[in-house]
This record gives structure tokens, C-alpha cells and sequence, in this order.
């Protein structure tokens, strides 16, 4: 399944799945077999509790049975190895159990090993816990779900699927969503956040980040985003970091606008430069940019924002004015 189609047939999806389902009756394994429904990439297995056995041929079979032989790993002088399976095959059957088992500011990397599956919590890496490293089976096959927004964690920056306060953070081949009901333009307290990332240092390959306003916080520090899909329609990336986003898809999933319509409804960036002493900005490069809506590359969310595009192609949803300044001109002039 191509990101395209997960854009389609799993993420709009999931918010009427939610709407109309999961807000009445929270049941992660009724969410977990829609979600297999609509075409996301998981083992048949994830049908069954992890202490249940499933049919093969005929006879019973344990679902661990198959499960890799060399996962995870021997721990060496510089690396440990965790294992996170929702079926009970390995160390943990939920990320934030992992997470929590690492050693307080160890110099050794811990590579938590996610395996396929729909992990439906809230996973937070408080900043004693470093050196970590989220290591999926592939962005459409392992993926951290929740579904908090502004008004039910009581605030924007706490609405994260995933937040991330460690330095050295790591991630690759795995989804962050953010699963709340799109919001629409000036919705008050909707903004959902997949993940927030507030250490310095991180790094993410691979991934995807789905959600609709506000979907990737990319909060404070230096941070590398490659070959990443990230998707949302309102300010879908916005913080104060110092981020490079390199050969990454950003997907619009804005309403469509009418040809001949002028109206605005979605943008991607919103960065936080508060003043002009702090070295901080996202750069484009090499990415592409397209989906649905009538959109701005950004909005000057500080007075002191500051976003670069090279080298990227864009398709004509982008407004021909490029950048809305909050109605402050004097903000133009710092950096778009």
C-alpha cells in the first residue's frame, strides 16, 4: 500500500471510524480490527488477545511460534535491546513499559523493538530517559495511536500521541496519529498532536506522522526528519526547533476548494522564532509538497519566524502569496 492510499483509505477513514464508533463504545480491539478492515498493513494474527491460539490447518498453534528467533538480541558494551509485541511474544506487550524499564541517563543506547501492530496508548519519554531508539517493522505496518486533544489534555502541547523530552531520541519505520476528529478552520481547542519532540538531538527515518491541525510538534532542539510522510491540514508542523526535513512527503488534507474560490484553509508550518538572537528555523529540502485545500506554506506563528523551501515541488494548492504574517507586517521580513 502506497502512503497515497493510506492518506485515503486509513487515515480519513479512521476519524469517521473514531467519530462514529470509538467515542461511543472504546474498545481497542474493535478499533484495532476496523483499522485491519481499511487496509493497514498488519499481521492477521493482531486479530487475537495475545494468550489466545489461532487456527492453522486445523489444529492449534501458538501465534509466537513464528516470531523471529534473534529478537531481540544480545545486549553488547554499547547497545541493549527491548522487545514490544501486543501478542505477549517478547518483553513487552506495550511501548510505554519499555520505555519505562530504561535506565535513568544511561550512556548506552536501548533500541526498543516495536513490532507489527496498532499500539493503541500514550507513550511519554521523559528526559531522564535517553539514547532511546523506536525501531518499527515499517511505517505502514507498526504505528503509536491516541486520540487527545487541546481540550482533553488541557492544552495543545500536551495533546501528543507520543511525547519525546530525551535527548538522543531515535526513531524509524513506525507512524505516529493522533486519531481525534478533524477540527475545522477556527474549531476552538481541537489541535491534536501526533508527537511532540522537546530533546535536542533526534533523528527520524522513515516515519509517518498523521493527524490534522497541529499534527507534529516539533517543539524545541535540533532535529533530522528523512524520506518522512507527514500529513495534517492546519499548522501540521510547527515549534521552535532547529529541524532539517530531508527528501519527506508533506501531504495537505484540507477540504477541497471550489475552482474560482479564494478562500484559505489550511498551512503547513507555523514556526515560533521569538527573537531574532535565536539560531533556530525548519529548512525544507528536497521534498515534496501536495494533497487537497487551498493552503499557505506557513504562518508567522512568532514574530520572528523563519522557513526555507529548496529545492521542492509543490503542487497549486499552495496560494499564490505563499505565507500569512498573523496580520503583522512587520513579521514578513525575518525569514520566509
Amino acid at each position: 500500500m502506497s502512503l497515497k492510499s493510506i492518506s485515503l483509505t486509513l487515515v480519513v477513514a479512521i476519524f469517521a471510524v473514531l467519530e462514529s464508533t470509538f467515542m461511543i463504545n472504546p474498545n481497542p480491539s474493535l478499533i484495532l480490527k476496523q483499522l485491519i478492515e481499511l487496509g493497514f498493513t498488519i499481521d492477521a494474527h493482531l486479530y487475537y488477545h495475545h494468550h489466545n491460539k489461532h487456527p492453522s490447518k486445523g489444529k492449534l498453534v501458538n501465534i509466537c511460534d513464528d516470531f523471529p528467533p534473534d529478537i531481540p538480541p544480545p545486549d553488547n558494551n554499547t547497545t541493549s535491546t527491548l522487545c514490544v509485541d501486543p501478542n505477549g511474544c517478547c518483553n513487552f506487550t506495550t511501548v510505554q513499559s519499555a520505555v519505562d524499564s530504561v535506565a535513568n541517563f544511561s550512556q548506552k543506547r536501548t533500541i526498543i523493538w516495536i513490532n507489527s501492530g496498532i499500539y493503541y496508548e500514550k507513550v511519554i519519554v521523559p528526559r531522564t530517559k535517553q539514547n532511546i531508539t523506536f525501531q518499527g517493522q515499517g511505517c505502514t505496518s507498526t504505528a503509536i495511536v491516541w486520540n487527545d486533544t487541546a481540550n482533553s489534555s488541557h492544552g495543545t502541547f500536551y495533546s501528543g500521541s507520543v511525547q519525546v523530552f530525551s535527548n538522543n531520541f531515535i526513531a524509524k519505520n513506525i507512524s505516529f496519529m493522533n486519531v481525534a476528529p478533524i477540527p475545522g478552520p477556527g474549531d476552538m481547542g481541537a489541535q491534536a498532536v501526533a508527537i511532540r519532540i522537546s530533546g535536542d538531538q533526534a533523528a527520524f527515518w522513515g516515519c509517518g506522522f498523521f493527524g490534522a491541525q497541529d499534527t507534529l510538534h516539533d517543539d524545541r532542539g535540533r532535529h533530522y526528519f528523512k524520506d518522512c510522510y507527514i500529513q495534517g491540514s492546519i499548522d501540521f508542523i510547527f515549534g521552535n526547533a532547529k529541524s532539517l526535513y530531508q527528501d519527506c512527503q508533506l501531504i495537505s488534507m484540507a477540504n477541497p476548494v471550489a475552482a474560482g474560490q479564494r478562500m484559505i484553509n489550511g498551512a503547513v508550518t507555523a514556526h515560533g522564532r521569538s527573537s531574532k538572537d535565536e539560531n533556530t528555523g525548519f529548512a525544507f529540502v528536497n521534498c515534496s509538497l501536495g494533497g487537497t485545500g487551498r493552503i499557505w506554506l506557513g504562518r508567522a506563528w512568532r514574530p520572528f519566524s523563519r522557513v526555507v523551501f529548496a529545492f521542492t515541488s509543490m503542487s497549486d494548492i499552495i496560494a499564490p502569496e505563499g505565507w500569512n504574517d498573523f496580520n503583522d507586517p512587520t513579521r514578513d521580513q525575518y525569514g520566509f
